[in-house]
């Protein structure tokens, strides 16, 4: 089966290798974009977040083919070495991450919640974030680089 979709303003023709091919497998594996992780393969994690059509969602519970027509962004194509997304300098200036595994899937999530708040505060990123685990830092840096990067966005 063959779809087409946008990625990061970038028109792609895909074949699937099958019917049942996840949205995040065809990222990684047919167009090489390795900035979104799998990191459980049960939507519980959210380090495979990407936006789909402007909002955040988690690409191993989607199937490629239900994003037929439809624009998709990932990590890379949000902002350059030479000129980061908010939310990516952010994160880099509150030493936001560790490891870095929950990195991108935490920054599409945590775009998508600004773009889509009127005012976060402490409370109101962690309840937001909830659906995205990091196993290193314990959050707090994480909270502080959204509500940084709010006031830039």
């Amino acid at each position: 089966m063959k779809i087409s979709i946008t990625v990061n303003g970038r028109q792609h023709d895909v074949d699937l290798p099958q019917t049942n091919a996840l949205l995040v497998d065809v990222l990684r594996e047919q167009l090489h974009l390795t900035g979104t992780h799998v990191g459980c393969d049960t939507s519980q994690c959210g380090a495979c977040t990407v936006h789909l059509e402007g909002r955040a969602v988690k690409s191993c519970a989607i199937l490629a083919v239900q994003v037929d027509g439809q624009a998709i962004t990932t990590i890379e194509g949000i902002g350059t070495p030479d000129d980061l997304h908010p939310m990516q300098a952010a994160f880099r200036d509150c030493h936001a991450l560790q490891c870095g595994f929950c990195t991108p899937g935490m920054i599409m999530s945590a775009i998508d919640l600004v773009q889509n708040s009127d005012s976060l505060d402490n409370r109101a990123v962690r309840e937001g974030l909830e659906g995205n685990i990091c196993r290193c830092t314990g959050y707090h840096n994480i909270v502080k680089a959204v509500l940084q990067a709010q006031e830039s966005m």
